[in-house]
Parts: C-alpha cells; sequence; structure tokens
C-alpha cells in the first residue's frame, strides 16, 4: 500500500473496497507472468463482487499458464475526488498496480447506466480514451456482457467487443495476444487477426454511414472482417468451469452468499436475456449439489441462491432442492430460490424450503391482465398466481414482493389497472388461507418502465413517454387497494436514457464522453444520477434522445446491432411480434421447438425452422 493510499483511506467511506487482501484472490510474481490483464468492473466493489460472471472469468483467466488477471473496481465519489487530489490513479486491487501498467483491460458491462463509468475508469487509469488514439500493443481495451450485444455506443472507445459467453473465448484471446506480443505484432495486426475468432467483434473493421433522415444507410465490414459476428456459448455446463473456491469479500456486498447458476435461457418475449442465452442448456443436481457444497465449505456462507433467469423452470429442481436440504438444514444455511414462476410453485417444494428459514417470496406477474401477459409470452394465469400466494401462505409465508412493468407494447388503462386488482386478490387470499395472521402481510409492489431491448420480439417497439409513465403510476398508486401495500416505481428519466443507449449506434460516443466531461459518473446510483447534465450533452452534440425511443424503428430498418448474431433469426422475432399483438402464447422451446435457430450454435444442435 502506497503512502498516498494509506493518508486516503481514512478519509473514505467503506476504504475496505479498496485495499484488496482477500481470502481467496489470486496472487502471482509479476515478474514470472507473460500476460497481466486488468479485470474491470464498471460500478461499486460491493456490486462488482457479486457478479457471477466477473468471479467465473477471474477464474478462467487465472488458471491459465503465465497469465495474473487482477481485479479493478470504480470508486465511489469520495475516494475518486481523492485519487485526483493526491494525483493516485486507478489501480488493482491484487498487486496494487496502476491500470496503466497492464497489457489487457477487459470491461464486463451488464448495465447501459455503467457506461460512463467505462469512461471514467480508464481516464483514471490514464489511458488514452478513444481507441483510434491507443498506438502499439498496450493498453488493449476489450468488452465484454449483456450490454455488447449492441456495442455501438462504446464503439469510439473499446478496441473489440467479446459477444457471448466468455468460458471458452476468453482463453483463444488472451493466447492470441501473448502470440503477437511474442512475435512483435503492430495494433492492427492484432485486430484484425482477432476479428477472426468467432464471437469477437472490431468495430474499427467496420465502416457505417447514415441516410438523410438518420437512419442506418449501411454497415461494411473492412480488411477481412465477418459480414456477422455470432455469440460464443458454453456448449456443456456440467464440464464448464465454475469457481467454488473464490474470493471471500472483506466487507458487506450486496449478494453476500453463495450463488449456484442452474441453468441458462427463458421464453419471455420482452426479455433479452432470454434470447441472448439460448438455447436452454442446464447443470445435472449431481453437478449442482458438489458446487454447491463446496461453494458454501469454502467461503463460510450462511445461505446460497439457486439462480437464473426462472430457478422454478429447472426440471431438476425437486431433486436438487432435497439433496441441498439435506446439507443445509442440519446447518441452519439458508437456502434461497429466486426468480420463481407463479405457475410451478409447489406446496411439495414449499415444504421442502421450510426446513429452513423462510425467506420473503418473489414472483414477477409482469402484466396485470391475461391478455397482456399472454402478449409478452409470460405463460402464467391469475388463478395460478392465486393459487401459488396461497400455498405460500398457508405455509407461513408473509412477504411477498410482486414485479410488473408498465409501457408494454399494447398495454391500455385497464391493464394498468389490472394490476391493482390482482394485488387486491393476493391480499383477499391472504386473509383466507394464512396461518399466521398476527404478523400482518407485506406486499411489495414494483413497476419498471418497459425499455424495449436488442434481440427482443420488441425491439422495433416505440417506448413511452417519461410523462406518459408517470401518469400510469400515478393511475395505479391512485387505485392500489390498500395502503399497507407499498409500491414503488422506477425513475422515468433513468429508463428512458438506458433505451437510448441499448438501442444507440455510434453517435452517441460523443455525448457518452461530453456527458462525462460534465461531470456523469456511477448513473446506476441516486446519489449521482443527473438527468440534467445528459440532456445538456445531448443538446451540446445536436442528438435527439427521441430517436433512438419514441420513434422507433422500421422493420425493413437498418439496425445499429444488426451486425451481432445471438443466434435467433430474425423471422423467429417477427413471428413472436406478431403473436404478440394477437395475445398468442408461444410455448416452451423444450416443449416442442419454435425454431427461433439458436439450437443451432450446439454441436450436432438442429432446428425445426
Amino acid at each position: 500500500m502506497t503512502e498516498k493510499l494509506e493518508r486516503i483511506l481514512p478519509t473514505v467511506q467503506k476504504p475496505a473496497r479498496y485495499v484488496g487482501g482477500e481470502y481467496g484472490q489470486t496472487m502471482k510474481d509479476k515478474r514470472s507472468v507473460e500476460l497481466r490483464v486488468a479485470f474491470c468492473f464498471p460500478d461499486t466493489y460491493e456490486i462488482g463482487m457479486s457478479n457471477l460472471g466477473m468471479r467465473i472469468l477471474y477464474a478462467v483467466m487465472n488458471r491459465m499458464e503465465g497469465v495474473w488477471c487482477e481485479r479493478v473496481f470504480a470508486p465511489w465519489g469520495d475516494m475518486e475526488d481523492a485519487m485526483r487530489a493526491n494525483g493516485l490513479p486507478l489501480y488493482a486491487l491484487e498487486s496494487g498496480d496502476p491500470v496503466s501498467e497492464f497489457d489487457l483491460i477487459a470491461f464486463t458491462i451488464g448495465y447501459e447506466m455503467s457506461y460512463t463509468n467505462v469512461l471514467n475508469m480508464l481516464r483514471l487509469s490514464g489511458v488514452p480514451l478513444h481507441a483510434a488514439d491507443r498506438t502499439g500493443l498496450e493498453h488493449m481495451v476489450f468488452a465484454g456482457g449483456a450490454c455488447v450485444y449492441n456495442p455501438e455506443p462504446l464503439a469510439d472507445f473499446i478496441d473489440f467487443f467479446s459477444v457471448g459467453e466468455g468460458e471458452e473465448s476468453t482463453p483463444e484471446i488472451l493466447e492470441l495476444y501473448r502470440r503477437a506480443k511474442r512475435e512483435g505484432w503492430s495494433r492492427p495486426e492484432f485486430l484484425r487477426a482477432v476479428a477472426q475468432i468467432e464471437g469477437v467483434y472490431v468495430p474499427s473493421l467496420y465502416r457505417h454511414e447514415w441516410n438523410a433522415d438518420g437512419t442506418l444507410a449501411s454497415v461494411t465490414p473492412l480488411d477481412g472482417a465477418p459480414a456477422r459476428v455470432t455469440k460464443r456459448i458454453v456448449q456443456d455446463l456440467d464440464t464448464a468451469l465454475y469457481p467454488t473456491d473464490g474470493i471471500v469479500p472483506n466487507t458487506e456486498i450486496v449478494h453476500d452468499r453463495s450463488n449456484l447458476e442452474v441453468m441458462r435461457g427463458c421464453i419471455c418475449r420482452f426479455c433479452q436475456a432470454g434470447y441472448t442465452y439460448r438455447p436452454v442448456r442446464p447443470r445435472s443436481p449431481e453437478t449442482l449439489r458438489r458446487q454447491a457444497i463446496e461453494s458454501l465449505e469454502n467461503s463460510g456462507c450462511h445461505e446460497i441462491t439457486l439462480s437464473s433467469l426462472s430457478t422454478s423452470d429447472y426440471r431438476g429442481l425437486p431433486e436438487l432442492a432435497d439433496a441441498m436440504l439435506d446439507y443445509c438444514a442440519p446447518r441452519k444455511i439458508n437456502l434461497s430460490l429466486p426468480s420463481l414462476r407463479a405457475d410451478n410453485f409447489s406446496r411439495d417444494l414449499m415444504l421442502r424450503l421450510q426446513q429452513v428459514r423462510k425467506s420473503g417470496l418473489t414472483f414477477a406477474p409482469e402484466a396485470g391482465t391475461q391478455r397482456l401477459r399472454d402478449a409478452i409470452n409470460k405463460n402464467v394465469t391469475e388463478q395460478e398466481i392465486l393459487d401459488t400466494c396461497a400455498i405460500a401462505f398457508e405455509g407461513g409465508w408473509n412477504n411477498v414482493k410482486l414485479y410488473f412493468m408498465l409501457g408494454l407494447p399494447t398495454e391500455t388503462d385497464e391493464d394498468v389497472l389490472g394490476i391493482a386488482k390482482l394485488v387486491y386478490e393476493i391480499l383477499k387470499t391472504w386473509r383466507e388461507h394464512a396461518s399466521n395472521k398476527k404478523r400482518g402481510v407485506r406486499i411489495h409492489v414494483a413497476t419498471a418502465f418497459f425499455v424495449p431491448k436488442p434481440f427482443t420480439p420488441f425491439q422495433w417497439e416505440k417506448q413511452i413517454t417519461p410523462e406518459e409513465y408517470l401518469r400510469r403510476a400515478r393511475l395505479l398508486k391512485d387505485n392500489m387497494p390498500s395502503k399497507s401495500i407499498e409500491y414503488n416505481w422506477h425513475a422515468a428519466d433513468l429508463s428512458r436514457l438506458e433505451a437510448v443507449l441499448a438501442r444507440g449506434d455510434r453517435r452517441l460516443g460523443p455525448v457518452l464522453e461530453e456527458a462525462v466531461r460534465r461531470g456523469a459518473r456511477l448513473d446506476g446510483w441516486d446519489e449521482y444520477f443527473s438527468y440534467q447534465t445528459w440532456l445538456d450533452a445531448f443538446t451540446a452534440c445536436g442528438v435527439d434522445p427521441d430517436f433512438y425511443t419514441t420513434r422507433g424503428f422500421g422493420l425493413d430498418e437498418l439496425l445499429p446491432w444488426d451486425t451481432i448474431s445471438d443466434g435467433v433469426s430474425t423471422g423467429c422475432l417477427l413471428r413472436e411480434r406478431e403473436r404478440a399483438y394477437r395475445s398468442e402464447t408461444t410455448p416452451d422451446c423444450r416443449t416442442a421447438c419454435n425454431g427461433c435457430g439458436a439450437n443451432c450454435l450446439l454441436k450436432g444442435g438442429r432446428c425445426d425452422a
């Protein structure tokens, strides 16, 4: 620890964020490694250390001989100010070395509102902000994560993107860089070569041109770059690396528990992750039980979460729950199951979970009426929701969280009021079925402002205006059946900006840079987010945010992200869009193949399209 850092730490909040030295971190002799990677998470320590993808890729890279991967997180505002005042550059936790001394600088980006943190971290590192200004092989910046399915807003700043799941592609990228370093390649030589790795997108190798009306006219690949970049996936999750000996944080983090990923994939029409993580791939109960026990014993955690986009869709869940509870119950370890579907939460599963401490139940009906739930392919009925709540209330649960969307395509005021009606029916169900009325009931309702994301059937849709979203939120609030029900709604301005960044193109690069210059940082935090800063940046750059939100996109329009493929065909998305407007559901692809195309990404896989 440097003398400057020793002086700074007593003056900032949560200094444990910045010191490293955790149990389980990877330490190597930097004199004996060929390649050093600064693995950056563009948010605070407690958010980044809860990120499962970062934990997995940290282990993947550090298991490579001759490679040392170290963690870097965005500092909180007080720490950043102190670092700037004392001339302390951004550094990695393991060695304390400045990020500027590393060969590769890797970002994992899961949330659009962290884009300013990416730029800010590069500035704090003293690394040239624009990819075009970085020369030689040093300071090679690349990024992966959920947001890079539309990489264009960050194209000015990132040398290349790794699209899809990185467990297999990351070692390929690192080995190619190691070869380039040994053989003395130039930066352009390396970028042309890395573009040939499946799943890698190099923005400088594509020329974008626009029509007079501002729509994208063409995208031209250069220097042998592929016309389309298809995501990478892990073929077999049972054999994929899953670290059970991970880092034990020095301080409390957002998800302070062991996390076990049971499967990948989902079937909701609005859910981007449900499409980009296709095809559905589960881990076996035997593998999960072993990984869970190893993870708990190595971490000392007293809670473990079985996670996926929809955990109760995991077909081995009863078997796994039995095996897990045999281990957890005697040790008083809590087993939690987020992302439950209300149509398959069974009394049998409830009885299993009752063996240890009951946590609150969380369900996401997403819409208040059956017509709209069918339109978004939620495949759950009101009666199933009420039956689920009755089972839970009879079993002693008194705390239920419900998540909905406002602004979904085809939504009307009747659909909005349907949320209040559904909540009232749940309240009635508690009165009729609760086994412990003395504790009272706690029903938490939250609504989010719908953001039409790329690679979903709603990618062409308009986003409603923030004013209309707030009108619907107030309508719902005024019609809630009881003052004892807690209702919260997401900020409209934040979701509007999220839509701009999710659906934007390269012309947003100057806007991002201008926003950061004006002080934008930590935009995912209420303490720092300034909507006016962004509005001023859009005005200064002559960019209209409505072009990416309320305008919508034409069905025959070339989209900024069309160079990327997640394996799901455009034809499938259009078919699902038409079904949404007819409020027709599509069955789970494990029941019948719907011809989306993603199964062709599996070796030997086929599609019934």
